[in-house]
């Protein structure tokens, strides 16, 4: 759908930059997209590359696993059927963590690890294997619709990603939008948190 949408667009602004007499303009505005693209690809693989290695060396010198064990009575809250010591739940700690970092790439492998993890605790209480609900084979469990709602609320510290775009674009202070990523992020994942456990709820009750 996005394809067609794209086309579409870009066709529609060609016919009218054809009927205007703005064809120049179109032209000089694609090459001068494309450079500033190029330019900008080039900066934000430095700053992934930076902050990927950062999370790396967290790992490695087990700075991950400690603020995961202080991340578990949240876990406990946020997914309360799953087992305790589930694979999944380390995966999921290190997405969360990324993403408070600002780190959506290096939150993207543990969040798609964590999916895969929930799916086969989905699959183990459908074949009676663990004790819970089981859900229709081809829909979601609870626990993998609250992470990826808060993963898409995604709290954050440190919002890289804007900061690095303002950077780019020649801002006079990158990182003055900190207070304003933190204040959104943190109601958004007010509301995202408080929707999941109301759906639970509600699901319990039926």
């Amino acid at each position: 759908m996005l394809n067609y949408l794209w086309a579409g667009m870009i066709i529609i602004g060609v016919i009218y930059a054809a009927f205007t007499g703005r064809l120049p303009d179109v032209t000089n505005a694609a090459l001068d997209s494309s450079k500033e693209a190029i330019t900008l690809c080039i900066t934000m693989m430095g700053v992934m590359s930076f902050w990927v290695g950062l999370m790396e060396i967290a790992t490695e010198a087990g700075i991950i696993r400690y603020l995961s064990r202080k991340l578990r009575p949240v876990i406990r809250f946020l997914f309360p059927e799953l087992p305790a010591k589930h694979p999944a739940e380390e995966h999921i700690t290190t997405n969360i963590i990324a993403n408070i970092l600002g780190l959506g790439w290096a939150a993207t492998p543990a969040g798609l690890r964590a999916m895969e993890e929930l799916g086969k605790l989905e699959e183990d209480r459908r074949r009676g294997r663990l004790p819970g609900p089981v859900r229709a084979i081809g829909v979601a469990s609870n626990e993998m619709c609250t992470f990826l709602i808060i993963n898409i609320s995604s709290l954050q510290l440190i919002p890289v990603n804007v900061i690095a775009y303002r950077s780019q674009y020649g801002s006079v202070n990158p990182a003055g939008i900190v207070g304003a990523g933190i204040v959104a992020t943190a109601v958004s994942t007010g509301v995202a948190v408080l929707f999941c456990k109301m759906m639970d709820r509600g699901k319990r009750r039926a």
